[in-house]
């Protein structure tokens, strides 16, 4: 029997419980779970917490990967805590966990989680799907795009809706 397949989720970690992105995490998280994903994130507040608390309400296992840089405690839907020395390392945990990742919006650690996911798949060091769901990270990626500079690659693909999230993650495995 394969292990369950590991969805790294990255976003804000200032959004609460009345932001519709939060309840859209916890919807992913439940529909990640229901489908026999875990659930793997920073461990915190925001798109963390939602989607570690929607992974358990379906009935799923979570992952979250803090740090001793930041002296914050996990939230309470996280089954396994990880705890790295340093934020690099734990940007690299994160990423190293996941069989794939699907990026809310968030600010720059989203941002820094995202591009160097993306490096890593341009450079090929890993090949894992990236599924940019945030609206404005998918307004970015739209500006990336047009840069004849910006290595564009198959793995990163745009979702508007958490169905489409799941369908890629389908189609991926």
């Amino acid at each position: 029997m394969k292990p369950p397949r590991i969805i790294t989720i990255f976003g804000s970690s200032q959004l609460e419980e009345n932001y519709v992105e939060y309840q859209k995490a916890i919807l992913l998280g439940r529909m990640l779970a229901q489908a026999g994903f875990t659930v793997c994130n920073g461990g915190y507040g925001g798109i963390m917490e939602a989607s570690a608390r929607g992974a358990k309400d379906g009935g799923g296992e979570t992952i979250g990967i803090i740090t001793q840089e930041f002296h914050r405690k996990p939230n309470r839907w996280t089954d396994d805590v990880r705890s790295t020395k340093t934020w690099r390392d734990r940007l690299f945990q994160l990423i190293e966990t996941g069989d794939a990742y699907v990026l809310f919006d968030g600010g720059t650690g989203t941002l820094v989680e995202w591009m160097m996911a993306w490096e890593m798949t341009n450079k090929k060091m890993i090949k894992k799907p990236i599924i940019v769901f945030g609206s404005f990270l998918r307004r970015l990626l739209f500006l990336f795009g047009k840069q004849h500079f910006v290595v564009m690659n198959d793995s990163v693909k745009q979702a508007k809706t958490v169905q489409d999230v799941m369908n890629y993650l389908h189609e991926a495995f």
